[in-house]
């Protein structure tokens, strides 16, 4: 699988920014996946989408604020982020993991990655 994200840039607080992750290649996959890395932090899940299903999954931290969607051809992956804070500047992944549900909010169980892109909130 080949995963390449885009979308990133400089946003206000509160504002909104759409991130995209174009899938490609032959895969079979459990769950294409968001993650963050601020720096000097560790990298963290954001959210998480079944491939096969479509069900979705969330951090906490931005729950209610993120939505994570695919489109019916199964090529791309978004993450429609608002009400951005200051706190979700990072380096932004989309990954696939072939685990299990139980871990779909750990970074370890992701085993392909995109390229990262870069989200500034700040005023």
């Amino acid at each position: 699988v080949q995963l390449q994200a885009s979308g990133g840039g400089l946003v206000q607080p509160g504002g909104s920014l759409r991130l995209s992750c174009a899938v490609s290649g032959r895969f079979s996959v459990s769950f294409i996946g968001w993650l963050r890395q601020a720096p000097g932090k560790e990298r963290e899940f954001v959210a998480a989408i079944r491939w096969n299903g479509g069900h979705t999954y969330y951090a906490d931290s931005v729950k209610g604020r993120f939505t994570i969607s695919r489109d019916n051809a199964k090529t791309s992956v978004y993450l429609q982020m608002n009400g951005l804070k200051p706190e979700d500047t990072a380096v932004y992944y989309c990954a696939s993991s072939n685990g299990i549900l139980s871990s779909v909010r750990s970074p370890t169980m992701y085993n392909h990655w995109g390229q990262g892109t870069l989200v500034t909130v700040s005023s």
